[in-house]
């Protein structure tokens, strides 16, 4: 029993270093992830589109900058989709809902999201009162002492 459990640990041991092995991609990139639509126009509706997609992988590059394979996943799934006749904002929709706001570089204002952009007004009036109250305290050091 005791070499059994030797047996395993050990096992075990040397196969966790080789578990990212396992996890690696080995399938072909998607048909669009590289190649451009036929249509001009709708590959540079693709493109406008993509250019506004964060790479969840790379996350400060655009699907349309990145070479990892997830966002040729994205790209290959934004242009089939406008080959396919759907709207830009219909596509950026279904990828929010699929991999969350993140995706997305133009925020959507939300209950959970609307303190990111009031944070910015309340910080800025909350300054102009300490300001505000600082300059009359020193008017009125100045009258005192004249």
């Amino acid at each position: 029993m005791k070499r059994l459990r030797f047996i395993l640990a050990a096992g075990l041991a040397l196969a966790t270093p080789l578990a990212p092995l396992a996890a690696q991609d080995s399938l072909p990139p998607a048909p669009y992830a590289y190649r451009q639509l036929p249509d001009p126009a709708q590959e540079a509706k693709a493109q406008a589109l993509m250019e506004t997609l964060r790479c969840l992988k790379c996350q400060s590059q655009s699907i349309a900058d990145s070479d990892a394979s997830m966002a040729g996943d994205m790209r290959n799934e934004v242009r089939t989709r406008i080959a396919a006749g759907e709207d830009p904002e219909a596509i950026r929709q279904w990828l929010i809902e699929r991999y969350g706001d993140y995706v997305s570089y133009t925020p959507q204002v939300k209950p959970l999201t609307w303190p990111l952009f009031a944070a910015p007004a309340v910080f800025l009036g909350l300054a102009a009162l300490l300001l505000r109250g600082r300059f009359r305290r020193a008017r009125h050091l100045r009258k005192d002492k004249a």
